[in-house]
């Protein structure tokens, strides 16, 4: 009798399920819209991606990407400083290409979230009042006037694979849009502020590191409260209460 694959949850929220079976991830989304600007960013995107195997309506079919993911949050990374270069340039090569053609979120919208996160974290206490504020100063700065670039826009290092030095492909494209290029930065380095030079040797030109500190205030600040409500923990060490809390 034939081996029976095992089907892996993989990750799991209100918004979007994924699931392994074998070498196939089945991506299951109920905005049709955030789907097909998925496999448009893919397509559109200058670095490795998934491939795209089949599509139905609510349900997207990739091929597992080879090696191994970058690293998680609340890890350290064993990638080399190579891998992390590497993972640098290809961010270049992307912030590089033409815009996607849907909008990207603006400061203002990041201004307004902001301001909602903040005083959702104090009324319902979950960090201490000197955190948040403290941290929200820091975020501010990054709510200038920015030129969008092409971003990946939740460049998480797990979305990131690698193989040895070599980056085999980068997943989740349904928040590509064009953006701020240090976001990105900042959520590829958020938690492992150490690999930040590897990232921006490997970018290939100087960036401002006190906006990328910014952005890693202003990304906790606002994922603490999904993360909660989707089930996920964000005080577990290393992860987004850990960045606020060093940040101060």
């Amino acid at each position: 009798m034939a081996a029976v694959e095992q089907v892996e949850l993989v990750v799991a929220h209100h918004e979007r399920a994924t699931l392994r079976v074998g070498d196939v991830f089945l991506k299951i989304d109920a905005d049709q819209t955030r789907a097909d600007r998925e496999v448009e960013a893919m397509a559109m995107a200058p670095v490795p991606t998934p491939k795209v195997l089949w599509r139905k309506p609510s349900v997207l079919a990739l091929a597992a990407l080879p090696g191994k993911a970058l690293g998680r949050l609340g890890e350290p990374s064993t990638a080399s400083a190579a891998a992390w270069g590497a993972a640098g340039a290809a961010v270049r090569r992307l912030h590089d290409a033409p815009l996607p053609p849907w909008p990207g979120r603006g400061p203002d919208e990041f201004a307004a979230q902001l301001d909602y996160e903040c005083d959702w974290l104090v009324t319902n206490s979950v960090l201490p009042v000197d955190i948040v504020t403290r941290n929200r100063r820091f975020a501010e700065p990054a709510l200038r006037p920015w030129t969008p670039v092409f971003t990946h826009s939740d460049l998480q290092l797990c979305h990131v694979f690698t193989d040895g030095d070599e980056i085999t492909g980068i997943i989740d494209w349904s928040e590509a849009a064009p953006g701020d290029p240090l976001f990105d930065l900042a959520t590829l380095t958020l938690g492992h502020h150490d690999r930040l030079d590897d990232v921006i040797a490997g970018y290939g030109t100087d960036v401002d590191r006190d906006m990328i500190r910014a952005w890693w205030s202003l990304r906790s600040l606002l994922g603490v409260r999904w993360l909660i409500e989707h089930g996920y923990d964000p005080s577990t060490p290393g992860c987004e209460i850990d960045v606020l809390r060093s940040q101060v």
